[in-house]
């Protein structure tokens, strides 16, 4: 696999990480992703960022895992 291949593999499950963080918390929650943010202790820039599938830490998604009262199994089996 050429490196443009695996760049557009790796954005590609980002933005699916981003869109199901997205998901839940407007399943999950009448909340903007401001206030959600707020409420669960995450930067307001931050957690807009994780929603648009930006690059995240292993720490970081524990933390959203978390905050959506989940274990990291739920979280991807909810994927689909």
């Amino acid at each position: 696999m050429e490196t443009t291949d695996i760049k557009k593999l790796e954005n590609s499950r980002l933005d699916e990480i981003g869109q199901h963080v997205r998901h839940l918390r407007k399943t999950n929650t009448n909340l903007s992703a401001e206030n959600f943010a707020y409420e669960k202790g995450f930067d307001r820039v931050q957690y807009s960022r994780i929603e648009k599938g930006t690059n995240i830490t292993m720490k970081t998604l524990l933390k959203v895992v978390d905050s959506h009262n989940m274990t990291l199994k739920d979280f991807f089996n909810s994927m689909g």
